[in-house]
């Protein structure tokens, strides 16, 4: 791999001028697909198959006006005030009736006549339904809603909006995210010594997501997507594509540290070592993401999907347009110290840094550090033992928000149930027409005496009798573990309505939550085994060994357990909520898991291969296995870490978005990457390769026949070509390496 990578890259410096014009073309025509062109992205997680969804296509198909999207406008009275006062009931219905002509609506309940206000008489609400899907209810319509409210608005009622149809936009590019750009550039200037040089990885990275989001915006137009999907897009690619870029030009940097080096040689060189680690880390993010398709959910395989193909544009971008722009700046990459160096004849000095410390403190001590580490972690995991999964409601919005407060008014005013209502669908097509009430009557009978239910409405039959719903309000919120049982209990009718002759499904928002959650659950730990095996097999192969995969692994999953338990000690537990604007505890998002897992084992590797490629390139010219790690450790620390530092302020700063699933995915993102890298690869890795010494560099005989030799640290490169050696001898050199 090493020797094409190296033909590839010095290709890629001569070619330059057309290499870059190739990438901005590429840049111009996705650009001006995804922004003319793009689709409209979903704000529902919906999977095929589990009962809730099956329920909701059933209503779609039979009940179209029980399956419209329906916004819930929520009144109160200031003070003690009542809704029924002259004034304010007098404005109340002029909102309504002009909320009855915005364009979509198809209907608009009255609170007066429904019996929609609190016992306080203080708060009520009103169901304006439309006549699309939630999801397809455009935003001038919702703003024509907003506007009718003004009437009530005057009167001093507050108005606050909740319901399907009203669901945040996931909006991304506020000043957190902005922030955590901006310390990624900090720390590039730090680690690299140089603002030129700092900025080329953020300049490139920037190219590949904007190819990356405006083509997933593109691909939107024919696939169903989540707006979560062209967040996690921007959210990795942007990591992995500082992060790819600054392994290759730190090692270019570092060979420029020769005062005999070629500029030209050095940049394919450091393409053909840290590119070939930046192919192969990459494949294994790229890998990981695809494997979200096993789960069996299609808005988790579309998010998969869209973040590894901006993982892919990052690899591409690394290895082909990097180097191209690296053979522009020249020499003006090469450190200072060195240039003077090449002057003043002064002898290179031995490299010395805090990473060389570092290394052989954790190397003298060994078994110590790995049982303090392992402890630790273990520590940290503890929280994921209470791991709750679903979706957050409007509880978790922003307090400022009106999905918050409407959530709040509703609860004071009708309980924290009221928030957590469900809908029993029954398909009563085999039931006999004339035994179709009796049958209902006796299962709204059965549903109500429910010791978790506050009350069970009447049903209300589609025009031709074939289907009937429900509404079922729980005495818990949505959140409570005892509003999940319900479901599980209201579930329990089944039979006796099979009995009849007809279908029970229990649907509504929070059992489509406990549905996905349970899918999510249940898809754990064949992705768990699948990532496990992915990682042994590719450790193997780029390290021809087999405890260096072991140990890889093994440390992959502490990790991920440390992350889980600090994000449930977080946002189920509830510690930390004011200081990360965390409006309300609750579960942890249900496809947060699975998510973590994948990305978070392709980062892991990332690590992984960068520096234990080190350690094996040392080992392979010297033979001595202690000596390795510490020069492994040594040579790539400091660009572990500030790769690692780089990942962290860019899932940090999502951290402060609005949307509770983009900030627990940049939490738990964050606080992954930074255990793994500084926890377990610049900590636990070496300690434990300390134990093993030279038995991490072995295959049995018969699988090191049938293990191809990938060669990532580039032993088989031609040697440096003396500075000034003619053009056609240096082509000769490199093509005799690359066979």
């Amino acid at each position: 791999m090493a020797s094409r990578l190296y033909t590839w890259g010095r290709w890629a410096v001569r070619r330059r001028g057309r290499v870059l014009a190739v990438w901005l073309l590429l840049l111009g025509v996705v650009a001006g697909l995804g922004i003319t062109l793009h689709g409209k992205v979903s704000t529902e997680f919906s999977v095929p198959g589990i009962e809730s969804q099956k329920a909701q296509d059933l209503l779609e198909e039979k009940f179209p006006a029980a399956a419209g999207g329906v916004a819930r406008v929520v009144f109160a009275a200031p003070g003690d005030g009542k809704l029924s006062e002259p004034g304010a009931e007098k404005a109340l219905t002029a909102s309504l009736k002009k909320a009855a002509g915005v364009p979509g609506v198809v209907n608009v309940s009255d609170p007066a006549r429904t019996g929609t206000v609190s016992q306080s008489g203080r708060i009520g609400y009103a169901d304006v339904r439309f006549g699309q899907a939630a999801d397809n209810v455009p935003e001038t319509s919702k703003d024509a809603l907003s506007r009718a409210m003004e009437p009530a608005r005057d009167a001093g009622l507050e108005v606050e909006f909740g319901g399907s149809a009203m669901q945040p936009k996931t909006e991304v590019g506020g000043p957190a995210e902005i922030v955590g750009v901006v310390v990624a550039f900090a720390v590039l200037a730090f680690a690299l010594g140089s603002l030129i040089a700092a900025g080329l990885p953020l300049l490139t990275a920037v190219v590949g997501v904007a190819i990356g989001v405006l083509g997933v915006q593109f691909v939107s137009r024919f696939v169903e997507m989540t707006s979560t999907a062209t967040v996690l897009a921007l959210m990795i690619g942007l990591a992995v594509g500082i992060d790819y870029a600054l392994f290759i030009l730190s090692r270019h940097r570092e060979q420029l540290a020769d005062p005999d080096m070629e500029v030209e040689d050095s940049i394919a060189r450091a393409v053909a070592t840290a590119g070939s680690a930046v192919v192969f880390a990459g494949a294994t993010v790229i890998i990981a993401l695809a494997a979200l398709a096993v789960t069996g959910i299609p808005f988790l395989t579309i998010m998969g999907l869209a973040a590894a193909a901006t993982v892919l544009l990052a690899v591409l971008i690394a290895v082909n347009l990097l180097p191209a722009v690296l053979g522009m700046f020249g020499e003006k990459l090469r450190p200072r110290s060195r240039r003077a160096e090449r002057t003043d004849g002064s002898a290179p000095r031995a490299p010395r840094s805090w990473a060389l410390g570092w290394a052989r403190l954790v190397t003298g001590k060994p078994l110590i550090v790995l049982l303090v580490g392992v402890v630790g972690l273990l520590a940290l995991a503890l929280p994921a033992r209470d791991l709750r999964l679903g979706l957050p409601g409007f509880a978790s919005q922003p307090a400022e928000s009106t999905q918050h407060k409407g959530y709040d008014l509703l609860s004071e005013g009708f309980g924290p149930g009221f928030n957590a209502t469900v809908t029993a669908v029954v398909d009563t097509r085999g039931i006999p027409a004339a035994d179709r009430t009796e049958t209902l009557t006796r299962l709204r009978t059965d549903l109500s005496r429910d010791r978790g239910v506050a009350a069970a409405a009447q049903p209300v039959p589609n025009p031709d009798g074939s289907l009937a719903v429900i509404s079922v309000v729980p005495r818990t919120g949505p959140d409570a573990p005892a509003t999940t049982d319900l479901v599980h209990r209201l579930r329990d009718n089944a039979p006796a309505v099979d009995k009849a002759g007809g279908t029970l499904y229990i649907a509504g928002a929070t059992p489509a939550a406990i549905d996905i959650a349970g899918k999510l659950s249940g898809a754990l730990p064949l992705f768990i085994a699948i990532i496990v095996i992915l990682a042994l097999i590719l450790l193997m192969i780029a390290f021809r060994s087999l405890l260096v995969p072991v140990k890889a692994a093994l440390g992959f999953l502490l990790s991920v357990a440390a992350s889980l338990g600090a994000t449930v000690w977080v946002f189920q537990q509830g510690h930390l909520n004011g200081l990360l604007d965390i409006p309300s505890a609750g579960p942890v998002t249900s496809f947060l898991p699975v998510l973590l897992i994948g990305v978070l084992f392709g980062l892991a590797m990332d690590y992984e291969v960068f520096l234990v490629s080190r350690m094996r390139e040392h080992y392979e010219h010297t033979g001595d296995a202690a000596e390795a790690i510490v020069h492994g450790v040594a040579r790539s620390g400091r660009v572990v870490s500030a790769a690692a530092l780089i990942m962290v302020a860019v899932f940090g700063g999502f951290v402060f978005n609005h949307d509770p699933i983009i900030k627990s995915i940049g939490f738990a993102l964050a606080f992954g990457v930074f255990i793994d890298a500084f926890v377990v690869r610049m900590t636990l890795v070496p300690a434990t390769m300390a134990l093993i010494g030279r038995r991490a560099w072995g295959l049995p005989g018969w699988l090191d026949r049938v293990t191809p030799d990938v060669d990532i640290e580039g032993a088989r490169l031609p040697a440096p070509a003396p500075a000034g050696q003619d053009d056609g001898h240096r082509e000769t050199v490199a093509a005799h390496g690359s066979r």
